[in-house]
């Protein structure tokens, strides 16, 4: 008889999470070993109890569930990532994705689906839907084509910006005057078609711009 596949509940709702922990545990080949709240906790859990599976929100309290799920990856874990989030967003997907997660539930999923996939997942599959990954590939045409289009060091820039630096700082990290920062600022929100700097900031962290590299 194959052994029960190990769960690992990673949400901020103690509610959702004891809702979903009953659900599963009505599955005989599903055994729930833990919750987690956040991220680190959800680390902490992982490389205590290696299960099977971590069922991971995408938002958590103190990081995105891709940073979980590439910090396993990093530390070479076995725990295998099953996205299960309330958004439905090509930015989520890809984030996911690209952390190397088996796949994405959305929370309003039946039951059924949700049992049949964690199972799945928990017999080493990947279960990433046809539709979800066109959706991944056209988000990252759209999205990635005008980072590709920058330069390195107005990626650079783009991303010391994000992080808070000053026109002065930039300038005098880069041994270049501040008039030059200007003219590289206005030629990186030209061709991101954005408004302002903030706006700028702005896309890096809605699109998790660092993940992409310089």
């Amino acid at each position: 008889m194959a052994s029960s596949i190990r769960i690992l509940l990673v949400d901020d709702h103690p509610a959702l999470r004891m809702g979903l922990r009953i659900v599963l545990e009505q599955t005989p080949d599903i055994h729930v070993v833990a919750e987690a709240g956040s991220g680190q906790e959800a680390l902490a859990l992982i490389q205590a109890l290696r299960p099977d599976v971590a069922v991971l929100d995408c938002q958590l309290p103190d990081m995105p569930g891709s940073q979980v799920a590439t910090e396993l990856y990093r530390l070479q874990l076995a725990t295998r990532m099953l996205a299960l989030s309330g958004h439905d967003s090509d930015d989520f997907l890809a984030a996911m994705h690209d952390a190397g997660a088996a796949g994405y539930l959305l929370k309003e999923a039946p039951v059924a689906a949700m049992v049949e996939l964690i199972c799945r997942v928990g017999r080493g599959e990947t279960v990433w839907r046809p539709e979800q990954l066109a959706r991944i590939a056209q988000w990252r045409a759209e999205v990635q084509r005008p980072w590709t289009s920058l330069t390195d060091r107005e990626r650079d820039l783009l991303l010391a910006m994000s992080r808070g630096e000053s026109n002065r700082d930039l300038a005098r990290r880069l041994l270049i005057s501040e008039r030059t920062v200007e003219f590289h600022i206005s030629n990186v929100l030209g061709k991101l078609a954005l408004p302002s700097r903030t706006a700028a900031v702005a896309w890096v962290k809605d699109h998790e711009v660092e993940r992409w590299g310089g």
